[in-house]
């Protein structure tokens, strides 16, 4: 799936054992395609991406306008709203675990000097929920609210190679993925093979997979069984020799071990 298609249901309108509510799905979708725009779409660009009858997206548009949970342009097209970021933050407030996920990464940030990551799984995706930049500030980074295919990431590839192959297939599929770069991982076989030398290793390693220039290591963050959530460090790959990932990966299993004690000392599952 590209990131601008809309996520559907099954022909039956149903997602596993949920039948799906057709409006709200739709309307759900509508809010995700125009969230991952990188600029606003019009109204025809929406229905070509969704194939929604005109009538019913024109209310649908009409109806998230009015309620500010979309906003329109003066050309008419349509970019995300105010109330969307409302939720997107309340949710950050309101996570147990993100009241103690600060204090760790901005000490793994100033410890490597590397931006720092923490995610969560999400299906087949992995969403950026807290990030602390680089001390060199010219260096790229993802920001929080962030959402890019698991198998893509050192984040995702730390958190599926908590699960089976099996399980990872059901989630990811076969392939081929989208491919972000040159480097992408193009099909489940070649994931495998990534996801058994990491279960080996105890960390997750990504070179130039999403962004050119940047390579990433990762561990999972063990407070839950499967884990669901990790931590990682981004390097500007002129800069990853075998001795820097080695220390930032020792660094980042210190980290993740000090907040998966804290969460289960604070009850948190």
């Amino acid at each position: 799936m590209s990131p601008l298609e809309a996520p559907s249901g099954s022909a039956n309108g149903t997602a596993g054992d949920v039948k799906l509510v057709k409006s709200a799905e739709r309307t759900i979708a509508i809010l995700e395609l125009v969230a991952a725009a990188p600029k606003p779409l019009t109204t025809a660009e929406i229905f070509k991406l969704t194939g929604y009858p005109r009538s019913s997206l024109h209310w649908l548009l009409l109806t998230l306008v009015e309620l500010n949970w979309i906003e329109q342009t003066a050309e008419g097209a349509y970019r995300i709203g105010t109330h969307a970021l409302l939720c997107g933050t309340a949710y950050l407030d309101r996570d147990p675990v993100m009241e103690h996920v600060s204090a760790v990464l901005e000490k793994v940030r100033n410890a490597t000097t590397f931006t720092t990551h923490y995610a969560r799984l999400d299906r087949s995706d992995v969403i950026y929920l807290a990030t602390r930049q680089a001390v060199d500030r010219r260096r790229l980074s993802s920001r929080v609210g962030r959402k890019l295919p698991a198998q893509v990431t050192a984040l995702g590839k730390a958190i599926l190679a908590e699960y089976t192959d099996d399980e990872v297939r059901q989630r990811i599929g076969d392939g081929p993925y989208p491919r972000l770069t040159p480097g992408t991982v193009q099909d489940f076989p070649a994931l495998q093979a990534e996801l058994a030398e990491f279960r080996k290793m105890g960390n997750s390693r990504e070179w130039e997979q999403n962004t050119v220039g940047l390579c990433c290591v990762s561990v999972v963050v063990p407070y839950r069984i499967p884990g669901t959530d990790a931590i990682s460090c981004s390097i500007p790959t002129e800069l990853a020799t075998e001795d820097v990932l080695a220390a930032t990966v020792a660094t980042l299993h210190s980290a993740a071990g000090e907040l998966a004690r804290t969460l289960r000392t604070a009850g948190i599952r």
